[in-house]
């Protein structure tokens, strides 16, 4: 047991999928205490804390409405008193074509919009004025490989959202570093997640790993293992920084 961690509470969104499940159980190792954050799933956000042996508490909201980001950070405040970093871990990604209806069209860049970057924002601005009277504070956030090179015509939304959180984190960094804020971004390329398993069961595994000289994607937990070592209270010159985990298939 590694006791990195003590004494930090982390909230980490989106708790409840398979990079966030994957967190929650490495911020527990590391000595943190989780406030997990779903929406819907109450049923697996328990089954969560009991992974980690009752060690955290569980947080209820919808970050696709305008007044859950809100919400959530008062009930985390509710409940902890004091919250030592955020993970931005919940994102979407759905599939929209050029083609599309007008009005579904704009329904999921809407949405993707809301919950990928403006919740993100929303928690950043009640977040930074808390870390800044406590004298520190961690943002991770969970870009993509998608908002670094371009994405598919089938879901610009989402790589379009991933470069603005990317650009979210730098302009934290630069703003707020002198507080004892430190922003960061984690940029995956495939993970095996649910979404990961879906493109291999449609196209197959070697159409996911084509472009990846490694031969292979990135499991929930070395994303876990990253976000665990930039949550480390020594490591303050990571502030600003991009971490790629794509085995090599897009290098800045």
């Amino acid at each position: 047991m590694v006791h990195d961690l003590e004494g930090m509470n982390v909230l980490v969104t989106g708790a409840t999928g398979s990079i966030g499940t994957a967190i929650v159980k490495e911020v527990a190792r590391c000595g943190g205490f989780p406030l997990m954050h779903y929406r819907h799933n109450r049923q697996a956000a328990g089954t969560l804390l009991e992974a980690v042996n009752g060690h955290g508490l569980l947080v209820q909201a919808d970050l696709s409405a305008r007044e859950g980001p809100k919400d959530l950070w008062e009930a985390c405040i509710a409940k902890a008193k004091r919250i030592d970093a955020v993970v931005h871990n919940a994102g979407v990604r759905m599939e929209i074509s050029l083609e599309s209806d007008w009005d579904d069209w704009h329904a999921a860049w809407a949405r993707e919009l809301q919950i990928n970057i403006q919740a993100v924002a929303d928690l950043n601005r009640l977040a930074i004025p808390h870390f800044s009277e406590h004298g520190s504070g961690r943002i991770i956030s969970m870009a993509s490989r998608a908002g670094q090179r371009g994405y598919s015509a089938e879901a610009l939304p989402y790589g379009v959202t991933k470069a603005a959180l990317i650009n979210l984190s730098k302009s934290v960094a630069t703003s707020f570093g002198h507080l004892g804020i430190v922003s960061a971004c984690i940029a995956p390329g495939w993970v095996r997640t649910e979404m990961a398993e879906a493109f291999i069961a449609k196209h197959g595994f070697q159409a996911a790993v084509a472009d990846i000289p490694i031969g292979d994607i990135a499991t929930p937990q070395e994303v876990a293992e990253l976000v665990g070592f930039c949550l480390k209270p020594s490591q303050r010159s990571i502030n600003g920084a991009t971490f790629d985990m794509n085995g090599g298939s897009y290098i800045r």
